[in-house]
């Protein structure tokens, strides 16, 4: 099973947060059924009670049964901070007029990491931009929290289906995260990396300043493989668009695939070679592909964090 959405309920429901549990109770029902088997998705309700702490909030009825001392975890509690980060800018809402476009498939992965990290009592936090930072929360894990970072991903979600162009500053987006989110915290970031190549440095001076304040990076690579990386389309006339300017290209595919191809895919590659240099977890994120990648990669990175 990719994680995928089940779009008639979408449409009946519109409820970003139900859509949300479906994808992730398919994602742990796949994860019994595979290599996984056994992977750690089960979500502890106590901690261990440390000596000198009150004892008010032990739970004695588990006491009488395994002899050993728990306290129960309440909602403010968490082990991790996570703030999700997604690319809002235009170039996210290709390819337009089909059911799955880039910002649709990160708004609805987001929306799944938020209710996998609600199920590990987790905090976590959005922010979105485009050519500026249009939102930034901070990371909480009470539930009035989750539902208003629903409301906001569903809001936007609306919003760019609109199709209005919006240019992107990636760049000065991600200096700015790292200077809000104060506590150390894993940036979950969704974008297409449509950015200027020329800064592609500047780049990763936002993304090492974040590591230079002690969070931990994922950058998922969001992008529809076929068209936009192995430029597999049908052999008559196109008219390009660019999404976020206007411009217009005519041209004949199969007259500039293989300088296209290669051209995109050193570039990247490079990108990748970068984010392996700096410590950064890079993640190409097919939106062909569905929503269990996101989800595994963010497990897997969780274990090794704690």
């Amino acid at each position: 099973m990719k994680g995928t959405i089940n779009r008639e309920k979408l449409a009946y429901f519109g409820n970003l947060e139900l859509l949300a549990k479906q994808v992730v109770e398919g994602f742990i029902t796949g994860l019994h059924k595979s290599p996984f088997h056994g992977f750690s998705v089960e979500f502890a309700e106590h901690r261990l009670y440390n000596k000198g702490e009150s004892t008010r909030h032990i739970d004695w009825k588990l006491y009488a049964r395994t002899e050993k001392l728990f306290t129960k975890k309440y909602e403010e509690e968490t082990n991790l901070r996570c703030q999700i980060v997604i690319d809002c800018s235009s170039s996210m809402q290709y390819p337009q007029g089909q059911e799955e476009n880039k910002i649709g498939f990160s708004i609805y992965a987001a929306a799944s990491l938020i209710e996998l990290l609600r199920k590990q009592r987790d905090a976590v936090g959005i922010s979105l931009f485009t050519d500026h930072l249009n939102l930034h929360t901070a990371a909480r894990s009470s539930m009035r929290h989750h539902r208003y970072l629903y409301a906001e991903l569903e809001k936007h979600l609306e919003e760019y289906s609109k199709n209005a162009r919006k240019s992107t500053a990636a760049i000065q987006a991600l200096h700015d995260i790292a200077e809000l989110s104060h506590q150390r915290s894993l940036v979950v970031i969704f974008s297409d990396l449509l950015d200027d190549p020329e800064r592609l440095e500047e780049l990763f001076q936002a993304l090492q300043h974040l590591k230079h304040n002690k969070h931990e990076v994922i950058l998922f690579h969001v992008v529809d493989k076929k068209s936009e990386v192995d430029f597999d389309l049908e052999n008559r006339p196109y008219q390009l668009v660019d999404m976020e300017t206007g411009d217009q290209i005519k041209l004949q595919p199969n007259q500039f695939k293989e300088a296209y191809t290669g051209a995109i895919q050193k570039y990247f590659k490079e990108i990748e070679m970068k984010c392996s240099d700096y410590g950064i977890d890079f993640m190409p994120a097919d939106i062909a592909d569905g929503y269990n990648t996101v989800l595994l990669t963010y497990l897997l990175k969780r274990q090794r964090l704690h």
